[in-house]
């Protein structure tokens, strides 16, 4: 249905007579017309209603069919036939090169006039349901991919749901590897996969005891054994799926706890054998265990965990990844101080956890086995 702000079709000329004859012949085929003498009307007719087409003359006082056609093809949604009886000065190229949907010769016949506008008007619709179609199915997507996502949320959720700070951890440590992977020069897309899978890091703790999970002091060597396998526990969920997301949420789970040193779990390979988004994970997981509430222990300051990630550089951490934590930190605390509520604990109360006092955090890098599987027991 035409409304009074829709018109299919602009005749621009200045001869008057080509403007009546085109006018009638396209009224008597129940088209909506306006006409314009000169480019300049043309336009400002245009900012008043929305046009279908436009039949522009090319030789025309001021604003000629060529200019017109260029200011309409970058202001206008509006398709463009140019018509002339001067064959000779202008091409059919250029006039296609200029963005003319159509291009014919005067004198034209009724019948040609509008057989042609009613062959642009068909191409119109069908690219503008083929855009609709395809903004259906790109919303339709997008909501496919926040329902899985939201699903993944959940389920990690689920393997820690005793812990009332997992939906701020599972937000923050997201926003802390995307943050990391960022600065590092990594492309958007690989940002955004990395800021989805970096939740699943501790999916694997779903086949843990809670009494471990939640014990307040000091695992013992079978506890910690145990604990262990939830690295192993997490890529057995996540293996086999065509998913990126989930492939990389894979290699993240296996990953997390290897140090750079090769004293990690579970396989304990080193350096660069590590999959990079691994190392990612293992300091920012280091960085939010450290800063926040756990059952074995208080929120230790920034300084104070600042100080730890330094001293286990190229032990525990990538360098790399170390020095781009150092340069953005005050992006970690604002990711920390916007996402869920931290409790703060000043440097002058600070009291190590009886973890991370028989791990020697500010002594020597421990050497035996029994100290170096309690430096391990940092971050699980």
């Amino acid at each position: 249905m035409q409304t009074d702000d829709k018109i299919d079709v602009l005749i621009v000329d200045d001869d008057q007579s080509v403007r009546q004859v085109l006018y009638q012949s396209l009224i008597r085929a129940d088209f909506q017309c306006i006409t314009a003498e000169s480019g300049g009307n043309a336009l400002v007719l245009m900012d008043k209603k929305k046009v279908e087409v436009v039949i522009s003359d090319i030789n025309m006082p001021g604003i000629n069919g060529i200019d017109l056609i260029r200011i309409i093809k970058n202001k206008y949604d509006s398709d463009v036939m140019m018509m002339t009886g001067y064959l000779s000065d202008f091409t059919y190229e250029k006039m296609i090169e200029a963005g003319a949907s159509d291009f014919v010769t005067k004198p034209i016949s009724s019948k040609e006039i509008v057989l042609r506008v009613n062959r642009i008007l068909r191409e119109r619709k069908l690219l503008s349901d083929h855009k609709k179609a395809h903004e259906k199915l790109q919303t339709t997507h997008n909501a496919l991919h926040e329902s899985y996502l939201d699903t993944i949320h959940r389920l990690v959720l689920a393997a820690e749901y005793k812990d009332e700070d997992t939906g701020d951890h599972i937000v923050r440590m997201s926003k802390y590897c995307a943050l990391i992977t960022e600065k590092l020069g990594l492309p958007d897309d690989q940002v955004k996969i990395i800021l989805s899978a970096t939740p699943m890091h501790d999916i694997g703790k779903v086949g843990i005891p809670d009494k471990i999970i939640m014990k307040p002091g000091k695992l013992t060597h079978k506890e910690f054994e145990i604990i262990k396998t939830h690295t192993i526990i997490g890529a057995k969920i996540l293996e086999g799926s065509k998913s990126e997301i989930l492939r990389i949420g894979q290699k993240i789970a296996i990953s997390h706890h290897e140090k750079w040193d090769g004293t990690g779990y579970p396989y304990g390979i080193a350096g660069t054998q590590i999959p990079f988004v691994g190392r990612i994970v293992a300091l920012a997981d280091t960085f939010d265990a450290l800063t926040s509430k756990r059952p074995y222990k208080t929120p230790y300051p920034i300084e104070i965990a600042i100080k730890i990630i330094l001293k286990d550089r190229e032990r525990s951490f990538d360098p790399e990844i170390v020095d781009v934590f150092m340069r953005n930190i005050n992006g970690f605390e604002k990711i920390q101080t916007q996402t869920g509520k931290i409790e703060k604990t000043g440097t002058g109360a600070f009291k190590l956890s009886e973890r991370d006092r028989e791990a020697g955090l500010f002594n020597e890098h421990p050497r035996n086995e029994k100290k170096q599987i309690a430096v391990n027991q940092i971050s699980i």
